[in-house]
């Protein structure tokens, strides 16, 4: 390991006991007071320091969002799997969680259909674990791009191209943007044959701590099997499932009322600490 990126750890590391003073700093990795100092104002330039009005350090902001997103990375999709499971045992479609990467959503966890759906299909191999899709043809994709702020999303569309997949695709960044505001207004989004012309789907957001979208659930059906308007009538359904998935992933008690709505049963408390 680079001994600049060691000393640096080892501060952030000994700053997680509590604020500390140049010259603690430097002790604690044995240097002289000028290295500890550039050490600690490089870590201040990124947020990961802060340098108090005593003139002591602690731990950054920037670190604790960096904590923050690696916990929800990582909870999410333990805490999500009782909920997708159940909402395919009562409906039989394919149940999809994903996040979203730039211009892309991948597929973080997915429970089959209860009935054959193609191999060639997209709720086939194509949308397995760990897959991905352009994040504007899809509900999963769409709903998680409404969540972001006006900044974030001109930078995810920068130069993004929108290909015709089929003859319901969205064909420019301006078509997009006008669905994106009717998506943040309902709280959810609808696939309409866009990806793949014999698929509809339907998508709502599953929300963190701070009340941003880290991830998405859909229920996907063949078109043959279920319309626009059938799979509609499972929304309540849905809503109320990422609506416990939120709660439970929040450390919020028990959503007991969800379960006694359309049965969803709760997943264990997610730990924070």
């Amino acid at each position: 390991m680079s001994q600049t990126v060691d000393r640096a750890l080892t501060i952030l590391a000994s700053l997680g006991e509590g604020p500390a003073s140049l010259e603690q700093a430097a002790g604690r990795i044995g240097v002289h007071k000028s290295t500890a100092l550039r050490l600690l104002r490089t870590l201040e330039e990124h947020g990961f320091v802060h340098r108090q009005s005593d003139h002591r350090y602690r731990l950054g902001g920037r670190l604790f969002s960096l904590a923050q997103q690696a916990l929800e990375g990582i909870d999410v999709r333990q805490v999500s799997a009782p909920y997708l499971a159940s909402l395919n045992e009562r409906y039989g479609h394919t149940v999809h969680l994903a996040v979203l990467e730039g211009a892309e959503v991948l597929f973080l966890d997915k429970v089959d259909a209860r009935y054959p759906s193609g191999s060639d299909s997209w709720l086939g191999p194509a949308s397995r674990i760990g897959k991905r899709a352009p994040a504007a043809a899809t509900a999963l994709g769409k709903v998680l791009l409404a969540d972001l702020s006006e900044d974030q999303l001109a930078l995810t569309l920068e130069d993004q191209e929108f290909p015709a997949r089929t003859p319901r695709s969205l064909r420019s960044a301006d078509e997009l943007r006008a669905e994106l505001t009717a998506v943040r207004r309902q709280g959810w989004s609808l696939d309409q044959g866009e990806y793949e012309e014999a698929v509809n789907c339907v998508a709502a957001p599953i929300q963190g701590i701070d009340g941003t979208a880290i991830a998405a659930c859909a229920i996907s059906a063949p078109v043959r099997l279920a319309s626009v308007s059938e799979l509609s009538r499972l929304l309540p359904e849905l809503l109320c499932t990422v609506e416990a998935v939120s709660l439970a992933y929040g450390g919020s008690p028990t959503p007991r009322w969800c379960e006694n709505r359309c049965g969803a049963k709760h997943a264990v408390r997610a730990s924070h600490t």
